[in-house]
């Protein structure tokens, strides 16, 4: 999921103590520690990061990395993402001391990625074009015999175009494979929030593959005529 390699090398200090962001980054992407949803265990890696400890903030890129994905997939061209990713958390080390409830690592993370997310449309001045520039192939259901890489991104196509709550909500569950509670605690939105935003844009995305179709169908009628 997470490619290629920070180019710039960073030197940045976290309450007092030197840290090298570009190698704690390269660090942090060996680490293999399983995501868990403990904010009291977020917090003891919050204040351990902040004294410099690389190992520690390791384990919080581990934790948050599907999610920083997965909100970054929802906003920006996917080409993009992988170094996006890296950029996030490269802005988000140097701030940890900004951070006034360390258990609110996940929430306040999602805020940075977001920011970011924003930050690149605006560079790019393409702010509309993820969710109203959807082409005609983003649009067409995959032949019989397409791959399924193919089908996998027209998919995602659709779930681009979605309204941006259940877009979010829905890449973080069907791309990235977090749970519904997982969404929740990474992200901050309450259990009932994500049920509602995964339910409705479910629908939503049935109902967009469903007028594919049927414009598919309809087409291939008439080529036969």
């Amino acid at each position: 999921m997470i490619s290629g390699v920070v180019s710039v090398r960073l030197g940045s200090t976290v309450s007092g103590s030197s840290v090298d962001s570009h190698q704690t980054i390269m660090d942090c992407r060996a680490v293999t520690a399983p995501p868990t949803s403990d904010p009291a265990g977020d917090s003891a890696l919050v204040f351990a990061a902040r004294e410099g400890d690389r190992t520690a903030f390791g384990n919080l890129y581990a934790r948050y990395a599907r999610m920083v994905h997965g909100i970054l997939l929802a906003r920006v061209p996917p080409n993009d993402v992988d170094d996006l990713v890296q950029e996030v958390f490269l802005r988000a080390m140097p701030r940890l001391g900004d951070l006034r409830d360390a258990s609110r690592f996940g929430p306040w993370l999602a805020a940075i990625t977001r920011n970011r997310a924003n930050d690149y449309h605006r560079q790019t001045r393409a702010v509309n074009s993820v969710t109203e520039s959807l082409s005609e192939e983003e649009n067409a259901v995959p032949a019989a015999n397409s791959s399924p890489d193919t089908e996998a991104a027209l998919v995602l196509g659709f779930v681009r175009s979605l309204p941006d709550a259940y877009r979010e909500t829905l890449i973080l569950r069907l791309v990235e494979g977090m749970t519904g509670p997982e969404i929740a605690a990474r992200t901050g939105l309450t259990p009932g929030s994500v049920r509602v935003n995964l339910h409705r844009g479910m629908q939503q995305l049935r109902e967009k593959i469903g007028q594919s179709t049927q414009r598919k169908i309809e087409l291939g009628r008439r080529n036969q005529l």
